[in-house]
């Protein structure tokens, strides 16, 4: 079995791509650092990266005994969401980045991993959206790295900053930043922007009071 510890930076010469074995991995194994998998030409392989990485379609890894590996999307379900206003677009990002969902961007469309919640929701905001299978290789976060679900590595200071950045708009001072250490006491990240809309994959019960594990300052 190859043992993966490894991924090559910056730009590898065509030569050693040729060379190299092919995995083909969907996005959610090309999230987990710690993966048992199989080549394409059959030969199994354990990954062992670091904590937080997040493989890009054509990246290039390096086993313990110098064998090359290139990295290629699967397809998968997907949903392609489009519309001739580039301002329904424009919001649809903005809905679906409220939500950490990861998305690739298109010159004239985006494309988000199959959900029949977010489905829903795309369609009340008037644009069109239809599923395919197609490989999904969405953008990274824009601190490094990319987003998943809010759960990474890099999410807690971007949360931070975008508390910091609303606070400083809103006349809060630096009260209501939080730092990387804040623990939420949740699973799923919530943001807490007034324009938030929570029509999500779960029904909250406004009536109950929310317990974040934190006070907020306004």
């Amino acid at each position: 079995m190859l043992r993966i510890e490894k991924m090559m930076e910056g730009n590898v010469a065509a030569a050693l791509r040729k060379r190299a074995a092919l995995l083909t991995l969907p996005y959610e194994d090309r999230c987990r650092s710690r993966l048992a998998a199989t080549l394409d030409d059959g030969r199994e392989a354990a990954l062992f990266l670091p904590r937080g990485t997040i493989l890009r379609h054509g990246a290039m890894l390096v086993a313990t005994d110098g064998t090359l590996v290139q990295v290629a999307a699967a397809s998968q379900p997907v949903m392609r969401v489009a519309s001739p206003d580039p301002l329904l677009l424009m919001r649809a990002a903005y809905h679906l980045g409220n939500r950490h969902t990861p998305v690739q961007i298109e010159v004239d469309a985006l494309r988000l991993e199959h959900d029949p919640v977010l489905r829903d929701m795309l369609l009340r905001l008037g644009v069109q959206v239809t599923e395919a299978l197609e490989a999904f290789d969405p953008e990274g976060g824009a601190y490094g790295g990319g987003h998943r679900h809010g759960h990474d590595a890099t999410y807690a200071q971007d949360h931070a900053l975008a508390q910091e950045a609303y606070a400083h708009r809103h006349g809060h001072g630096q009260e209501h930043a939080h730092g990387p250490d804040c623990d939420h006491g949740h699973d799923h990240a919530h943001d807490h922007d007034p324009a938030h809309d929570h029509d999500h994959s779960q029904d909250h019960d406004h009536d109950r009071p929310h317990s974040h594990g934190h006070g907020h300052k306004h």
